[in-house]
């Protein structure tokens, strides 16, 4: 790859031989769009200092503006893989120091672009680390669109925005669940509850549609309470999961945990059968779904 000489005050261009992804898809009315496979990015958000945003280079598209750290998707590359990468090369983002919340996703059958939004949780600086950055910073929520804005991010910019304080998570009735399948658990407890602990840290990995939180965007990564009770209080945690061992009755850990959990601010959803149980978690401020609901999920 060779470098050619950048305008006045602009990193260096570079030029040569790219990814194969990296490729204009052109439509026949002639609009252009980069990424052979389709394009993502990632919105780093920390509340206390706000988005992280790009400062396209002047030889870029829409160069000059602002946007988030993206770029054309490889051939076979998931979108959120894509978009940490990016954000990676482009700005520092250290894959680590994030967690993807929701994922929106513009589908215009053609191109795609996938929008992961993801919460900072363990703090970093970010860097210029690529030709196509001109500068990297922190925009203030209030203040993102006082900057000018790529066209693209503009157009996504408030919708996105009106989902930052929504926090997703899923608190489960593992007794319940567990209690819905036939599948042995009466003879040993913890086992039960140890595999359907093994299933949701494998849901949390893989997301859900936004469709079954009833929520904008596409996908959501909600984080994951599974209050076990009983005999199956010994079972180990498992990465990805927040186990919680009710000292008693399950169902009082329940309703404290969703009435807790309501009261920061999370988005919380209950899954139960229990009729008892239901009337407690909505009175807390929790929505409820059946045990059906997250088997189903679970696949």
């Amino acid at each position: 790859m060779t470098i050619e000489q950048p305008a006045p005050g602009e990193p260096p261009r570079f030029s040569g031989p790219r990814d194969p992804g990296d490729a204009w898809v052109v439509t026949e009315s002639g609009q252009r769009y980069w990424g052979r496979f389709g394009a993502a990015g990632l919105m780093a958000f920390d509340p206390e200092r706000g988005v992280l945003l790009q400062h396209r280079v002047g030889w870029s598209h829409f160069g000059g503006t602002w946007a988030l750290p993206g770029g054309a998707l490889h051939q076979g590359e998931p979108a959120i893989d894509g978009a940490l990468r990016e954000a990676e090369e482009e700005a520092g983002v250290p894959t680590e120091s994030v967690r993807p919340r929701f994922v929106s996703v513009l589908d215009l059958d053609v191109w795609s672009y996938t929008t992961v939004v993801a919460d900072v949780v363990e703090h970093f600086a970010a860097a210029v680390t690529d030709p196509e950055s001109f500068a990297v910073e922190w925009a203030p929520v209030d203040l993102v669109a006082d900057r000018p804005l790529h066209p693209g991010f503009a157009a996504a910019w408030e919708s996105l925005r009106g989902l930052l304080h929504v926090r997703p998570v899923i608190v489960v009735d593992a007794a319940n669940v567990v209690g819905s399948v036939p599948d042995g658990w009466w003879k040993d407890r913890a086992g039960a509850a140890e595999r359907l602990l093994t299933r949701v840290a494998a849901l949390a990995g893989l997301g859900v549609p936004a469709s079954a939180l009833h929520l904008g965007a596409t996908h959501w990564f909600p984080e994951y309470v599974v209050v076990v009770e009983g005999q199956a209080r010994d079972v180990a945690d498992v990465d990805g999961v927040r186990t919680v061992r009710a000292p008693g009755e399950g169902d009082d850990t329940i309703a404290a945990e969703a009435a807790a959990l309501a009261d920061e601010g999370y988005a919380v959803t209950v899954v139960t059968s229990d009729r008892a149980l239901r009337a407690r978690a909505e009175d807390a401020g929790a929505t409820v779904r059946g045990a059906g609901w997250l088997t189903a999920l679970l696949g």
